[in-house]
């Protein structure tokens, strides 16, 4: 992917599939109609999973986000990533150094990078990954153990150090997602919201429009 494209796809509405979050959901159905509903992102994450269980879940839906020319990202693991032939690994401040994780994928994969404060994001800028998330904004409703959280506020103050696109993340509602991206985030990425919302189609079309 050239720079410029990867660029151009690295905004909008950031799914998170999250077997913990609805476990009765398949997240095979989630991602086939929040694509049909225009959801173009999408980002596997499953912590507690060995990596047999992980790559049982991930392969299906990499294969599947494939076919349906979508940017499909695996959380945390390069060797996941590499495996199921992931479009690339989103990392958080305690994996793989990000300079290693590009070593082991290339040039070509899309690397994201939490940041939870102004520090994070002047040392992410300067290692230049493809995208950086941040938050969490509001109180998370998939993680317990989340880092303080940061606000609006504190989003619009970090607009300013970087010029890397930013996904906010961190318990973000439909109804909150305008004010998310007019206070400097590309994009917003979401998990329960999705995940738990009675008609998929409609939450992700509710928060593509804020979006826009």
């Amino acid at each position: 992917m050239s720079s410029s494209s990867r660029e151009t796809r690295l905004q909008g509405l950031y799914v998170i599939l999250d077997p913990s979050v609805c476990p009765e959901r398949s997240l095979h159905d989630v991602l086939t109609l929040s694509a049909q509903a225009g959801a173009r992102i999408f980002q596997y994450r499953n912590k507690a999973a060995s990596m047999k269980e992980a790559y049982a879940g991930a392969l299906p839906l990499s294969k599947l986000a494939a076919e349906l020319g979508l940017l499909f990202i695996v959380n945390d693991r390069c060797d996941l990533a590499l495996a199921v032939d992931a479009d690339g690994v989103h990392l958080g401040q305690d994996d793989l150094p990000y300079a290693d994780a590009r070593r082991v994928l290339g040039p070509d994969k899309v690397i994201g990078l939490s940041t939870h404060n102004a520090a994070q994001v002047k040392e992410a800028d300067k290692l230049g990954p493809d995208y950086i998330g941040f938050g969490p904004i509001f109180k998370p409703g998939s993680k317990l153990d989340h880092d303080p959280l940061v606000g609006i506020a504190g989003l619009r103050a970090v607009r300013s150090l970087t010029t890397l696109p930013i996904f906010a993340i961190g318990g973000i509602q439909v109804e909150q997602t305008g004010e998310v991206i007019r206070a400097g985030a590309d994009g917003v990425a979401v998990i329960s919201a999705i995940l738990k919302a009675s008609d998929v189609q409609q939450a992700v079309r509710d928060f593509i429009a804020q979006i826009a």
